[in-house]
């Protein structure tokens, strides 16, 4: 265990002391621990700028988008994938939904620019002209990127999931079905009465991890994918890419470790209140 415990502490748990910052108005020819504390004024000054609001609410919007979706689609995905019978083509299909989950998001990103440029773009040069429309400049089109960047995260998230699903699905004693069957069940019957009901229990807890980490953001997906575009800031900014941009484009140490901050403590409390619901859920249920 020593390895992976002094990683922890190296990676994830020295850094805490880097809070500090949020709290002082820093002076490199000082240090952190010589600059001047100022309390509380990084975070009044985030909050009072429309910026904190913009960015609370793109990163839980999006987030609980991004839940509800995938979850119905990786369940969808998976109860299609249990009904192929032929072993070759079942690994074969998953191979393939899960094939986007390894690809980096910085090529993703331009996957997704060659069909949204405008010059060149496979959208714009092919696709509309056939159905008569006018082209659209998506990078400087703010309506249209929620539901882009929600495409993409499905695209490259849903088939990881649904392989969690699929596990779920196979371990459901086929006794169920065969039974169901000589009652003259229907195969949408067999879904809604048998495979949902017995998979709940992963579901409910998949979702409630997921709500635990619902104040984080894929930084690649609203950063690399929008290419940092400042016009599309309104619906592309996330509390991840604003401390990005916070540190490198305005060097504002203590505001952007601000928002860090105030992530972390949000993302804690979301994250304990999720483990204790889950802990509280596999007792009353008897999972473990």
């Amino acid at each position: 265990m020593l390895p992976g415990l002094l990683y922890l502490l190296i990676n994830n748990y020295l850094p805490m002391f880097g809070m500090i910052i949020a709290f002082k108005d820093i002076n490199f020819a000082k240090g952190i621990f010589g600059s001047d504390w100022i309390g509380l004024k990084n975070f009044e000054y985030l909050f009072k700028t429309s910026d904190a609001f913009i960015i609370t609410r793109n990163t839980l919007l999006y987030n609980g988008a991004f839940i509800i979706v995938n979850t119905l689609g990786a369940i969808t995905i998976a109860i299609l994938l249990n009904e192929i019978r032929a072993k070759l083509y079942q690994r074969f299909y998953q191979s393939v939904v899960i094939l986007p989950h390894l690809i980096s998001m910085v090529i993703v990103s331009y996957l997704v620019f060659a069909m949204l440029s405008s010059d060149s773009g496979l959208l714009n040069k092919s696709i509309l002209p056939l159905l008569g429309l006018e082209e659209i400049s998506w990078y400087s089109s703010k309506e249209y990127w929620p539901y882009i960047l929600t495409t993409v995260n499905i695209w490259k998230g849903i088939g990881f999931l649904s392989v969690i699903y699929l596990a779920s699905i196979i371990s459901i004693d086929p006794e169920y079905y065969e039974a169901a069957t000589l009652d003259g069940a229907s195969k949408w019957q067999q879904i809604r009465k048998i495979t949902v009901p017995l998979i709940m229990p992963v579901i409910t807890i998949m979702t409630l991890l997921a709500i635990g980490r619902i104040f984080y953001s894929d930084f690649g997906l609203f950063y690399q994918v929008p290419m940092d575009s400042g016009i599309l800031s309104d619906t592309t900014s996330v509390i991840d890419t604003y401390v990005y941009r916070a540190l490198m484009n305005l060097g504002d140490i203590g505001m952007s470790s601000a928002a860090g901050v105030y992530q972390s403590i949000v993302g804690f409390v979301l994250v304990i209140l999720s483990n204790y619901t889950v802990r509280k859920f596999n007792k009353e249920n008897a999972l473990f």
